[in-house]
């Protein structure tokens, strides 16, 4: 199998693997237990913990643990409302948000909070100026993606950041950071945003465990579950240390290779975006300024037709958003490409683990299986 779906997830790394492995057989005490057994597993959470916040530069007391990057995108919109929208009424957010963000955005439209949804251009990007125009005064909440998922433009987070708090002090600034985190390089602490929402299963962990991470600057943050006070009263429950310790493995070892994987990755697939748009009758679509991340569209042949071509060849590509099944692409149509773009889209998404070999093998079926159809 050649796996080109990494941005809707990725394999699990050895280190990570071994991890939940130990967590299940050896080290799986509840870390609220006074005991030894438990006192040890306590300790192993704090190492977890730090280990997830080195590779975020982030306070490792201002990260805490979620099932995934949903929930974290939830508690952070969700939260900032209960928090801070109760005078004011205004949110900015972008149409090209994951759906985690966009039907959050929903739900507070029905209860009387008012949404702009800042438009991309042609190229999948949001201008600095779309935002500072939005801006208001009841402003409370900006949530804008770090890496959009599709097309893998890249936002100006911290200039995003820095502009909302200068137009506007009190307002908070979210960046869903899932496509970001181990693929553009940043630091919580220098960022400027003041939540960032994370995935283990992006970035070679188990799926099940994610982090929101709290800026110090709003230490009244709501939580997200009460119970018994686990993740420093915010969100209670006994922790899921298996996927915490596989996470923070996935971290560490990422991060030891972050630098050298990003630039190969990058050249890998500026390479083949190269290649494919010089295949007659393949479209490139987007700004592709992550390391990750492809849109092709071949006009004429339909995105399931060119998904089950490459199925047969033992090629996994993506529609899309593997969250957003059966449905056209919001991204794509925001970005204003036209029916026969989007209904022909399919995502290439490749990680640290993606050969060349299988690159070649991926331009050569589209090129004598896919392409030739459209002659």
């Amino acid at each position: 199998m050649i796996y080109l779906d990494n941005s809707a997830t990725t394999k699990p790394c050895p280190e990570a693997v071994a991890a939940v492995t130990q967590a299940m057989t050896e080290s799986w005490g509840n870390p609220s237990a006074l005991y030894g057994f438990g006192i040890d597993a306590a300790h192993n959470l704090r190492s977890a913990r730090s280990a997830v916040a080195r590779a975020m530069g982030a306070e490792p007391d201002r990260v805490f643990f979620t099932s995934g990057g949903t929930e974290a995108d939830n508690w952070a919109v969700f939260g900032a409302a209960k928090r801070y929208g109760k005078k004011n009424k205004h949110i900015i957010t972008t149409a090209i948000e994951h759906h985690a963000v966009l039907n959050c955005m929903k739900e507070l439209e029905a209860q009387g909070y008012e949404v702009t949804y800042l438009q991309p251009d042609s190229a999948g990007r949001i201008p600095l100026e779309a935002l500072k125009a939005a801006l208001r005064k009841d402003t409370f909440l900006v949530s804008i993606m770090m890496v959009n998922n599709e097309v893998g433009s890249v936002m100006p987070i911290a200039q995003m950041a820095k502009l909302t708090h200068r137009v506007n002090p009190e307002a908070v600034f979210h960046t869903d950071g899932v496509q970001g985190f181990l693929k553009v390089p940043f630091s919580a602490k220098t960022l400027g945003a003041d939540l960032i929402s994370v995935s283990s299963h992006k970035v070679h962990g188990p799926k099940g465990c994610g982090a929101l991470y709290i800026s110090p600057r709003l230490r009244s943050f709501p939580p997200l579950l009460l119970g018994g006070g686990q993740e420093g009263g915010y969100r209670s429950g006994t922790e899921g240390t298996p996927a915490i310790f596989g996470f923070s493995a996935a971290c560490a070892a990422v991060s030891q290779t972050f630098a050298e994987d990003r630039q190969r990755e990058a050249a890998m697939l500026a390479q083949l975006a190269d290649r494919l748009s010089a295949l007659e009758g393949v479209v490139i679509n987007g700004a592709h300024e992550a390391p990750h991340v492809l849109s092709v569209s071949i006009p004429g042949v339909p995105t399931q037709n060119s998904i089950n071509i490459l199925q047969d060849e033992g090629i996994c590509v993506s529609a899309g958003s593997a969250c957003a099944k059966g449905h056209r692409s919001h991204v794509l149509t925001a970005m204003g490409l036209k029916p026969e773009l989007t209904d022909s889209s399919f995502r290439i998404s490749i990680c640290r683990d993606t050969a060349q070999e299988e690159l070649d093998k991926l331009i050569s079926v589209i090129q004598t299986q896919i392409v030739t159809r459209t002659r």
